[in-house]
């Protein structure tokens, strides 16, 4: 029995991206198995395979499980790709030129109806071709040759960028995967597909299992049954295929709870808020993400001067991505007295358990409250709350704009907070120094506001314009209390009232004014004679004779004469 077994050794598992797990690969009549090596199973730590026991690093794929097996070329030499029969692709690298023959034979031998398969990539440099969808990956293909592979697995979103561009965003990888020796993972964060021309769905019409061309569209239409379908562009159907495939905007098994239609300031609209064991999914009209709670940072609940709405801000870590707009933040409105009842299902998989400690069954509060709970227990992060500053009006921020855009600034206990757009947070470990500014301006429309800086260690500074002058007692003493520097503009000035200020600094310009450049001489306090120009001033000088300057100059002499 044992020589029927074929083992390799040094064999990478490639199935899921970043991971750079090595063991020993064993193939038999039941199936293929990989072992990892010793001291490699940390690598695994995170991952969720079917067929993959993570406690002893053993990857088993039974023999009535299998489904296509194939051999082509990778970075890493030589890779088996093994379809299973329920659509998951499995990925084993690693493997030299001279395997080839020991596996094809083995293959044969062992497992009745399989054969191993010889996938030749194409080589060519061209960008137009069709797409196949196959399982969880989409294969792009030049020539019925496939050029690269996308999994549907790490795609967090999709959308048309444009008519006929739909565009592909992928997932950050694990930081704890990442091994990070010589500097950071390059990686494809979004691709563009350009689908021209139209194609029709309907009863007899294909959903768009490919991207085709033009040709390749119409003869679709041909096989189209009239009225029973409908003409739409193939952008949308490829579109809509990508997140059936990528199960994104869809609920895929039961939620431990869902939000239903929360108003969303950061990214602006109203999205639906399911929430499940690994992730959550954020479903808009036009967007749909999926976001891992690991790459929740922080979280904020903070209350905003009108003392009638919530705003509730989750942290991520990469941003997520419209286009090329990057949103770090996720600012959620909620109506303070807006109450509701909620049950959340914390059976609904062995995961989901593990929330039993930090989470309840039922809750019956407010719905900003609900929310930043479910939250705080999902992500075991601490909820940042406002903290004892209180301003002129008792509000926990102060009215204030960062560059054209207006917010709150809100100074919490280890931090500043600025919100709604653009979310911004401070913490006071990053400051180096803070300047109060145009607090003692003299014109009288400046009275009313004054501007606050941040000097930062190592960072760019932020100004905020436009605080209530009210504000500013208030501020002066959280800095202190909290040990922040404070460098103000009035430390070398002198107490003046503004009309005086007014006053002397027009005269002092008149003044200036009066002077005429290159001459001596005082200008005159005289503001009448400052604008109109002295015709009759003769500068008198012993040097100067005046029969040289002027010809029509008459002289006592003459006239006697």
């Amino acid at each position: 029995m044992s020589e029927s077994i074929v083992r390799f050794s040094e064999i990478y598992l490639a199935t899921e991206p970043y991971v750079k797990a090595v063991g020993q690969v064993r193939i038999g009549a039941s199936g293929i198995g990989w072992k990892a090596a010793e001291g490699e199973t940390e690598s695994l730590r995170g991952i969720s395979m079917p067929g993959l026991t993570i406690e002893s690093g053993v990857l088993a794929l039974q023999h009535d499980s299998l489904r296509r097996i194939q051999w082509q070329r990778v970075a890493r030499g030589f890779g088996l790709r093994i379809y299973t029969k329920s659509g998951f692709l499995h990925k084993l690298d690693g493997f030299t030129a001279d395997d080839f023959d020991t596996l094809r034979d083995a293959i044969k031998r062992l497992f009745h109806g399989l054969t191993l398969e010889v996938r030749d990539i194409s080589i060519k440099g061209w960008n137009w071709g069709k797409t196949d969808f196959e399982g969880t990956n989409m294969t792009f293909k030049v020539d019925n040759r496939p050029m690269f592979d996308l999994p549907m697995g790490q795609v967090s979103n999709t959308n048309l960028a444009t008519k006929n561009e739909v565009s592909v965003e992928f997932q950050a990888p694990k930081a704890k995967n990442l091994k990070r020796k010589v500097g950071a993972v390059d990686e494809l964060v979004e691709i563009r597909f350009y689908v021209p021309g139209t194609t029709t769905t309907g009863s007899g019409g294909s959903k768009g299992d490919n991207a085709d061309n033009d040709d390749a569209a119409s003869a679709d239409g041909e096989k189209a049954d009239g009225d029973a379908e409908e003409e739409v562009s193939a952008a949308s159907v490829f579109h809509d295929t990508i997140k059936e495939r990528a199960d994104l905007g869809q609920v895929s098994g039961d939620s431990i709870v869902q939000f239903p239609e929360v108003l969303c300031l950061t990214p602006r609209g109203r999205y639906h808020i399911d929430m499940f064991s690994h992730f959550m999914r954020l479903r808009g009209k036009t967007y749909d993400y999926k976001i891992s709670y690991e790459n929740i940072q922080r979280l904020f609940l903070v209350s905003k001067p009108d003392e009638l709405h919530m705003m509730f801000l989750v942290g991520l870590n990469p941003p997520i991505r419209q286009g090329q707009t990057r949103y770090p933040y996720l600012v959620l409105q909620f109506v303070r007295d807006e109450e509701m009842a909620v049950d959340l299902n914390l059976q609904v998989d062995e995961a989901a358990k593990r929330f039993e400690g930090r989470l309840r069954s039922h809750y019956d509060e407010p719905l900003y409250r609900i929310v930043a709970n479910v939250f705080k227990g999902v992500t075991d992060k601490r909820l940042i709350e406002g903290g004892s500053f209180r301003g002129y009006h008792g509000s926990q921020g102060l009215k204030a704009s960062l560059k054209a855009s207006e917010g709150t600034l809100y100074p919490l206990d280890k931090g500043f907070l600025f919100a709604p757009k653009p979310p911004l947070y401070i913490p006071h470990s990053d400051i180096a120094s803070i300047v109060f500014s145009r607090v003692g301006a003299s014109s009288s429309n400046k009275m009313r506001t004054f501007d606050l800086k941040f000097n930062m260690h190592g960072s760019q500074d932020y100004q905020f314009v436009s605080i209530n002058r009210e504000e500013h007692a208030s501020l002066e003493d959280y800095m202190t209390q909290h040990g922040i520097k404070i460098l103000s503009e009035l430390n070398e000035t002198t107490s003046v009232s503004y009309k005086g200020m007014d006053q002397d600094s027009d005269n002092n310009a008149g003044a200036r004014k009066a002077v005429p450049v290159g001459l001596g001489g005082g200008g005159g306090d005289d503001s009448e004679d400052e604008s109109s120009e002295d015709e009759d001033f003769v500068a008198e000088s012993e040097s100067d004779v005046p029969e040289e300057f002027d010809e029509n100059y008459e002289s006592s002499g003459e006239g006697e004469d």
